[in-house]
């Protein structure tokens, strides 16, 4: 019996965090008709490998105004979702040496002119809230109150199960393996089973396998996948409430854990670590582990007993200029929400909203987040998205 075709107003070609927020936002909206197809299982992807920073700290304004609607939906997951997202609102620190003064106050200045609550403050403030590290190199800091750190996963899950509310299918374990394509136009997706999903809109949020599943339809997006390690430390001492802390001098990110871990990550991405997302080692290198100690050790040395509890990897989907595409496609009823380069987590709400805003309108429905930003043609033109101002040595993060 051969499976059955049927047809839908949008169908979306992934369930992480991405595809599930579009899904959400799409339901908000009234579109209802829609079906989300993930091969696995809703998060089941680089979803859960997210490290889960929430920060507004951004050069580029369309992407500091997309966190600061992210961080608004997160501080009323509750009220939202009916559930706990994760989300723990610690403050985020960022810390600059002497060369990038100048151009963090003036990030700072811009990410308020979109509406992110975001401070400087001095080494006196920043001592009473993380007393084990050593803040000797850093000449300026910048404070977000409101930010922290969350839990992708869990995210991912209730944007689905708020879609779902609204009549929205979200059918897991459904392989789609190619577009269905007529002329210059999507009409649909074809299944594993070899049935059909007839759509007048197509949005891929396919992350990491974004690149081979568009190329067989002559859609190259500039994507590289890029292998990320993270370690968790217990620092032999109960830290209390400690913000994250973004380093930009040492090149390193720490945040709290509810275990009363820290995570670990390194902020050096100068040289990409290339990997096959089907195929890659889920341990920690033995030299990260080096660079870890060295790290940690250099800029918390009141760390009482640290010990390296865990460690996992996972994959960032990285275009050139390190933001996402988020963009109507190159064929009619093509929508792109691929490219996130490790900025996924924090701006997945807002990222919902403009590809709902693409899907219904064409455009989006923010001032502060114009789709040209974003669009797929910026990197054929050779005008990438690029921060005002950029940090000497930590340029491609921010």
């Amino acid at each position: 019996m051969s499976a059955a075709n049927t047809t839908a107003s949008v169908v979306i070609v992934g369930g992480g965090l991405e595809g599930a927020a579009t899904a959400w936002a799409l339901g908000q909206r009234g579109i209802t008709d829609v079906v989300v197809c993930e091969r696995d299982t809703v998060g089941g992807g680089m979803t859960g490998k997210s490290s889960g920073i929430v920060r507004c700290h951004y050069g580029v304004s369309s992407l500091a105004a997309m966190a600061a609607v992210g961080l608004e939906v997160f501080e009323k997951a509750e009220e939202i979702f009916g559930t706990d997202i994760g989300f723990r609102q610690t403050g985020y620190v960022v810390g600059v040496g002497e060369a990038n003064v100048e151009n963090l106050r003036k990030s700072l200045a811009a990410q308020r002119e979109v509406g992110v609550q975001t401070e400087e403050i001095d080494a006196a403030e920043v001592a009473k809230m993380w007393p084990a590290a050593d803040l000797e190199p850093f000449a300026a800091f910048g404070w977000e109150e409101r930010g922290g750190y969350g839990d992708a996963y869990q995210t991912a899950q209730a944007f689905a199960a708020a879609a779902r509310a609204t009549g929205i299918k979200i059918r897991q374990g459904t392989t789609v393996t190619e577009l269905v394509v007529d002329g210059d136009r999507v009409t649909g997706v074809r299944l594993a089973d070899g049935s059909t999903i007839s759509a007048d809109t197509v949005v891929v949020a396919t992350g990491v396998w974004s690149k081979p599943f568009l190329a067989p339809h002559g859609i190259d997006v500039p994507i590289s996948v890029h292998r990320e390690q993270i370690v968790m430390i217990h620092p032999g001492e109960d830290l209390g409430q400690v913000p994250v802390f973004s380093d930009l001098v040492s090149l390193q990110y720490v945040r709290p854990d509810v275990r009363g871990e820290i995570l670990f990550g390194n902020s050096d991405l100068k040289e990409l670590q290339i990997a096959d997302p089907d195929n890659y080692s889920n341990r920690v290198d033995s030299d990260f582990v080096d660079l870890t100690v060295d790290k940690v050790g250099t800029r918390f040395p009141g760390f009482t007993d640290p010990a390296i509890t865990s460690s996992y990897a996972g994959c960032y989907d990285v275009t050139p200029d390190w933001n996402p595409i988020i963009s109507r496609g190159p064929l009619d009823g093509l929508v792109l929400a691929v490219g996130f380069s490790g900025h996924g987590f924090k701006i997945s709400p807002a990222v919902g909203r403009l590809v709902a805003d693409l899907v219904v309108d064409g455009h989006s429905s923010d001032p502060r987040i114009p789709e040209s930003d974003f669009r797929f043609t910026r990197f054929a033109e050779g005008d990438p998205l690029k921060t005002r101002f950029p940090y000497v040595g930590a340029g491609e993060m921010r």
